[in-house]
């Protein structure tokens, strides 16, 4: 929705996610808030804040489960949060409490990714700092990276990607980037869609503002349907997922089945 005529120092407001204002600002209005990484004194989960790339900015909030046994070797999730490409982020207390549960329940480690977001940084970023961390991530496998966590604990052939809305339509061009390129150092068994953020032929007045570089109706990165290279995607196998809660951040859980 353009709101000039609402506002003569908005340029262009998106109803609850943003506005952006004729001096260049940007206001987000909702999922701001941020929580510090912590230890769940129930579950056990520890949480840490990492950088990726100093160049950049990209970073992440890295998640470990409790473990019994130190030796034990444990998948890993890059998981990819959603937001319409704009809001949220791993530090907000949603995406907190979901990737911890999930951390705990499903009993993996988890690294969640904080991709540069529109509209200051217009999409593709997000697209390559999603592919930066997976391929950072990968690195590990000679168990000589700069994070401890994934050197000491992940198992690199049992690595999953996943993400919810645009973190989902983040994730399928990844895994599928990984099948063409075929990403070195890990090998991703299993890929998680939650309600992904996939465009269609009808315009999207959100895409021409955050995604002014997108080729069209059939861009393949946000209309993967399109892509001539659709199968080939770097992943072991297809994961069914189902949901048994409502998606709040507190009461997720969680089937696979392969």
């Amino acid at each position: 929705m353009d709101s000039n005529a609402s506002s003569p120092d908005i340029s262009f407001e998106f109803p609850t996610l943003f506005r952006i204002y004729k001096d260049g600002r940007v206001e987000r209005l909702k999922g701001t808030e941020v929580v510090p990484p912590s230890t769940d004194p129930e579950t056990g989960v520890r949480s840490k804040d990492i950088v990726l790339s100093l160049e950049s900015g990209l970073s992440a909030r890295i998640f470990l489960p409790k473990l019994p046994d130190p030796t034990q070797k444990l998948p890993l999730l890059v998981f990819i949060h959603g937001g319409a490409f704009v809001i949220e982020f791993p530090y907000s207390p949603l995406y907190h409490s979901h990737v911890a549960l999930l951390t705990s329940e499903a009993n993996v480690v988890v690294l969640s990714v904080h991709y540069r977001r529109a509209p200051e940084h217009p999409l593709p970023v997000a697209y390559e700092d999603s592919w930066e961390a997976l391929q950072w991530a990968a690195a590990h496998s000679n168990r000589n990276g700069p994070e401890t966590w994934l050197n000491d604990y992940v198992d690199f052939d049992h690595v999953f990607v996943g993400g919810d809305s645009a973190g989902a339509t983040l994730t399928n061009h990844m895994v599928h980037r990984a099948g063409v390129h075929r990403l070195s150092g890990a090998k991703i068994v299993g890929m998680i869609l939650l309600h992904p953020y996939f465009g269609n032929e009808k315009p999207n007045k959100l895409l021409e503002v955050i995604f002014p570089a997108c080729s069209g109706l059939n861009d393949p990165r946000m209309n993967p349907g399109k892509d001539p290279k659709l199968g080939r995607l770097g992943v072991g196998g297809c994961w069914f997922l189902w949901l048994r809660r409502t998606f709040s951040g507190t009461g997720l859980g969680l089937t696979m089945k392969h």
